[in-house]
């Protein structure tokens, strides 16, 4: 006992309390990066079927942005989104779908195809979509360190938006590919807009490497849930023959669509 003690001198005490405020400090340090704070993709993680996926980042922490992945989960009601980086041929089937179903799409698009197809993106406003900034040239955002680049991005697609259709542009803001940054969040805010990532995609957006029907299905419906936003891309020749389906699948199942608009 007397040996025991002697060891535990005021070094040793010392050493002690030093490991465990190292643990500590690794511990929050490790829980802050993935809670969101530097660089990185959007990425999800499934579990059981049609239950609600995790992001990397959480609910709690993207609404200090004004950012979402997720509706209300307790909610039968999903988001369909889409983005849009160019005019592939399948707007107009995709579009004819929607509006069999009455569905209220959000289009994020790249400024290019505003310019490239404006009487596309006045047929998507006409219908009744919202169409949301993904931003001019599409760049990876998590490296524009400046809020006057990053407005310019976000700006030049307002403005030519609104020179094509006499509108202005919903105040939605997807990151192109979903890299992001915490301080992009924080500029997004401060611009007004609401970032939106997704808890629903699949792989739909090689031109040479479409998925059958029947993948696609597989991807998309198991993984439903309460409050999903689903992201497809408008260049996928797979999407534009599925939707129609699609959208009638995911009515029978019970889900209404919702507006991005009025997310919080």
């Amino acid at each position: 006992m007397i040996f025991m003690y002697m060891l535990l001198t005021k070094k040793n005490i010392f050493l002690i309390i030093l490991s465990l405020v190292l643990v500590i400090a690794i511990s929050f340090t490790c829980k802050h990066y993935i809670s969101g704070t530097k660089n990185t993709n959007w990425g999800l993680s499934f579990n059981e079927k049609g239950t609600t996926p995790t992001g990397n980042a959480s609910m709690e922490y993207l609404k200090n942005f004004n950012s979402y992945y997720l509706g209300d989960i307790n909610k039968k009601q999903v988001y369909l989104t889409f983005d849009a980086g160019y005019e592939a041929g399948y707007m107009p089937e995709i579009l004819k779908a929607l509006k069999k179903h009455n569905v209220k799409a959000t289009f994020f698009v790249v400024g290019t195809l505003i310019k490239s197809d404006p009487d596309v993106i006045k047929q998507i406003s006409d219908e009744g979509h919202n169409i949301g900034n993904h931003t001019m040239h599409h760049p990876n955002m998590s490296k524009i360190a400046t809020m006057e680049s990053f407005k310019k991005e976000i700006e030049d697609v307002e403005n030519l938006y609104k020179d094509v259709t006499g509108k202005e542009l919903s105040k939605l803001y997807r990151p192109p590919q979903g890299v992001y940054s915490e301080s992009n969040l924080q500029m997004a805010k401060e611009l007004e807009y609401k970032t939106i990532f997704w808890s629903l995609a699949y792989v739909d957006w090689y031109k040479n490497r479409q998925p059958t029907h029947e993948e696609a299905f597989n991807k998309l419906l198991p993984r439903l849930h309460n409050g999903a936003i689903i992201l497809l891309h408008s260049t996928s020749k797979t999407n534009s023959e599925i939707l129609d389906e699609l959208l009638t699948k995911i009515e029978d199942l019970g889900y209404t669509f919702g507006d991005l608009d009025n997310i919080s």
